[in-house]
């Protein structure tokens, strides 16, 4: 599936990404993140709140707020520059939170790396995203999905040609990477330290 991901990207997603930068200035681009971010703010407020982070939930709210109205449907990220920095919450986060694994590692089609617990809280971050909710229109729905993946893999093409140059094996630096950056968030950024008792009985639940 990763290999599948890496053909279709290569044949599609990467030059339409190539050809987006090419043609929009770069402040149109950060301005169409911005908007995008803005949205997914609600999902963060959310899971927040499911998460009891109340002073987050006070502060992503406050960043809604700010962005919408004064940041024009949030295409300016006026509430960073008022000491409301973007947080990142979702639903396999959520999920973690409570106390569930991340099951296996697998790739999706299109969407790239994820567990089972993430795939899970992708469904959650779906259904709760206003692109999904806030139209009656499917056309107008799906083409902002479809925007929201173009800019982001546009902001990806930097990343891309430093792994290129440092010849680093995708799928190994990609898999490494997720998971890793998934428990970060997850303990938000203080994970606990790794259990190195080597002899001890892997199905047993740590006491």
């Amino acid at each position: 599936m990763f290999a599948f991901n890496d053909a279709v990207d290569k044949a599609l997603f990467k030059p339409v990404a190539k050809a987006y930068r090419r043609v929009l200035p770069e402040p149109i681009t950060i301005s169409i993140g911005n908007f995008f971010s803005n949205l997914n703010d609600v999902v963060v407020l959310l899971n927040d709140l499911l998460q009891f982070k109340l002073h987050l939930a006070a502060m992503d709210s406050s960043r809604i707020v700010f962005n919408t109205t004064f940041g024009v449907a949030g295409l300016f990220d006026v509430a960073s520059r008022m000491e409301l920095p973007k947080h990142n919450e979702d639903f396999g986060q959520t999920l973690g939170y409570w106390g569930f694994g991340n099951g296996p590692y697998f790739v999706l089609p299109f969407l790239g790396p994820s567990t089972a617990r993430d795939a899970i809280g992708m469904v959650g971050n779906f259904f709760t995203n206003p692109i999904t909710w806030a139209t009656d229109s499917d056309a107008v729905a799906w083409g902002l999905w479809g925007l929201d993946l173009i800019n982001r893999r546009s902001d990806l093409l930097r990343i891309e040609r430093v792994l290129a140059e440092d010849q680093i094996d995708p799928y190994s630096f990609q898999r490494s990477a997720y998971l890793q950056m998934r428990r970060n968030l997850v303990y938000d950024g203080n994970p606990p330290a790794p259990d190195l008792d080597f002899d001890a009985d892997p199905d047993k639940p740590p006491q």
